[in-house]
């Protein structure tokens, strides 16, 4: 039996010119921050993982090193009980599962009993035109995507439909359509009130008249009631999930029924080990898990693993917006970039693990004492 030597974090800044003007940010992104978690084994056998900062947790390290690298429920209460005092630190359970597969010389997919394959949806993230977007919703369909999500907030949420009708009208029944109306939280800086119910199922009415797929987030995370009673008074999907943090926060929405689709991120929320769990039991009560993956080629792999490899999904989310947010940016820690074949698939290595290979020259090259947006 092998044992935990070390774990190794580190911060990385890309410079992005021209910037990345995301939708939820009203100041354009210079950098793209990764956090890289390298856990080695007293073998030498490495496992990666990518996702928040990580800040603090040397005073942590000693919980895990020289304990059994297999022992992943185990590894996973340890750290829930570390996010309870210091943040989300979930890229280490993807680290862990990443030197598992090492160590028993199987990919992540495999080890949960599941599949490689999944279908992706094309994920934008700047806010453009109705023309434009009609571009990108042409771009998506030429690239094999068979659906695309639309993100809201713009001035006013008439430009928001506008924008969806625009889409519809163009390509008519080849591509699903998802919105994201991010009112489940807000950025640090950002205090407007997120909708309340009313305006909420005005919105949702619109989009089913526009045959939607799904939409996300249009209500505040905590509005239970409001979710609820939203489902019963709209035929669309209701979707959220991707920032909820403790196990009880989900037990209420599947018990109240307050979504359709369920959306926590493995590497901001309870990792593979815990994401796997809950994934089944989303899945045996009749509904959807299909992860947020709106970070670096890790935790869009190590989310794709999870979902192909317990439950599958419809669509699994693949933020590709060009030319702002390309996969070269996207996936800049790796060797090779994470595409989608020409029918909307996303193919899972083979190889142990994760199945990806650091770029090591960039990370040289890009490290920095901390990672931030600017």
């Amino acid at each position: 039996m092998s044992r935990i030597a070390t774990i190794e974090i580190s911060h990385h800044r890309l410079p992005l010119d021209p910037p990345f003007p995301a939708s939820w940010d009203p100041t354009a992104r210079t950098q793209f921050p990764a956090t890289i978690v390298r856990v080695t084994d007293d073998a030498g056998r490495q496992g990666v993982g990518a996702g928040d900062s990580m800040y603090g947790f040397g005073d942590y390290e000693r919980w895990f090193v020289g304990e059994d690298p297999l022992d992943l429920d185990r590894h996973a209460a340890v750290l829930s009980n570390i996010e309870f005092h210091a943040g989300r630190p979930w890229p280490l359970d993807v680290a862990l599962w990443d030197l598992a597969g090492k160590i028993r010389e199987q990919p992540i997919w495999a080890m949960l009993g599941g599949s490689n394959r999944i279908r992706a949806y094309a994920s934008s993230g700047v806010h453009r035109s109705p023309a434009e977007m009609v571009d990108v919703a042409r771009r998506a369909i030429s690239l094999g995507y068979p659906a695309l999500k639309v993100r809201f907030g713009r001035a006013e949420v008439d430009d928001d439909l506008a924008v969806v009708s625009a889409i519809r009208d163009a390509v008519g029944d080849r591509l699903a359509l998802m919105v994201d109306c991010n009112q489940g939280w807000r950025m640090p800086w950002d205090i407007r009130p997120p909708w309340r119910l009313d305006r909420a199922t005005e919105v949702a009415a619109r989009l089913a008249a526009e045959d939607v797929y799904w939409v996300e987030e249009p209500l505040h995370r905590a509005d239970y009631d409001g979710m609820a009673e939203l489902r019963r008074r709209v035929p669309i999907r209701v979707a959220g999930g991707e920032m909820t943090r403790e196990p009880y926060e989900f037990r209420e929405l599947l018990q109240r029924d307050c979504l359709d689709v369920f959306q926590p991120d493995c590497v901001c929320t309870h990792g593979i080990t815990g994401l796997a769990h809950l994934a089944r039991e989303i899945a045996a009560a009749g509904k959807v898990f299909t992860p947020h993956t709106w970070g670096n080629g890790i935790g869009l792999l190590a989310n794709a693993h999870l979902t192909a490899g317990t439950v599958g999904a419809p669509f699994i989310e693949v933020p590709f917006d060009p030319p702002e947010w390309t996969t070269a940016r996207r996936d800049f820690v790796l060797t090779s970039t994470i595409e989608v074949d020409g029918d909307g698939w996303l193919t899972l290595s083979d190889r142990p693990g994760l199945g990806c290979d650091l770029a090591e020259d960039v990370l040289v090259a890009t490290r920095q004492s901390a990672a931030t947006f600017s």
